[in-house]
């Protein structure tokens, strides 16, 4: 079975420039979970009968937004966190809007997991929503990631807007403290870990050079200087099931690169 997470960056512009479609050719994911997808069902002109839909959009227009999309259908699907983990960490609107209204998660459950796809909120150049996710945010998922485990393991994946180790940027040194890199924000990634769940890239590869994301600017993707901050993560007791995991640098369309994992079905 095999598993796949891509920060689209606009689900409507990686169609419009053809890429979606090699990519679903190419790969034919059993899953797929998209983030960033900056539309509401129907917005976009996507023709693939052999796969269910379910979509978490932001209540603002063009903005935020995760999918879901599945070869075979889920038990039961939940958009957003379990019922009251969004009001028992005081997740409520700031400067930037609601984040438990963004369109940031959905959990779907199958015969013997859950996959929860996320995008993280990002903490902003001056910091200015660190807080939000480091005393609210994180701690929420986490509870929801807890509460799917009690009935059966979990594989979450996403945009998680941090680098979690020097290894997982090009440029560690001088992004340390900045957005992406704050050891608040590593902290909320190893606390993640520490509670039980791996991260499945590292199970099969290890050291630097290895990125999802790259900036815009000085021809970062060519020459490779970004950042690891799309993950797969997993409950510790699929380890055995979980055979391959990839970054996929080669698909275009995005300012993200997809990740995949492969699982023993």
């Amino acid at each position: 079975m095999k598993l796949y997470s891509w920060n689209v960056n606009g689900i409507r512009a990686v169609i419009k420039k053809g890429t979606f479609q090699s990519f679903i050719a190419e790969h034919q994911p059993d899953i797929l979970c998209m983030q960033e997808t900056k539309a509401k069902e129907g917005q976009a002109e996507i023709d693939l009968p052999d796969y269910h839909e379910y979509w978490n959009s932001a209540d603002k227009a063009g903005y935020s937004g995760t999918a879901i999309f599945s070869k075979k259908k889920p038990h039961t699907v939940i958009n957003g966190f379990v019922d009251g983990i969004a009001e028992q960490y005081g997740l409520v609107a700031d400067g930037y809007g609601d984040p438990a209204r963004e369109g940031r998660v959905i959990s779907a459950e199958f015969d013997d997991f859950w996959v929860v796809t996320v995008y993280t909120p990002n903490s902003k150049g001056d910091l200015s929503r660190l807080g939000l996710r480091d005393s609210q945010w994180d701690p929420a998922f986490l509870a929801h990631v807890k509460e799917l485990e009690k009935s059966k393991p979990v594989i979450f994946c996403g945009d998680l807007n941090a680098a979690h180790t020097e290894l997982d940027l090009a440029n560690p040194k001088p992004n340390r403290g900045k957005a992406g890199f704050t050891d608040e924000e590593r902290k909320g990634i190893q606390n993640i870990i520490d509670h039980g769940f791996i991260d499945t890239f590292r199970l099969f590869t290890e050291g630097n050079g290895h990125y999802t994301w790259w900036s815009h600017f000085a021809k970062s993707r060519e020459r490779n200087v970004g950042w690891r901050i799309d993950y797969f993560l997993a409950s510790s007791s699929l380890t055995d099931r979980i055979t391959d995991a990839k970054i996929h640098a080669d698909v275009m369309g995005s300012d993200h690169c997809p990740v995949s994992i492969e699982l023993i079905d």
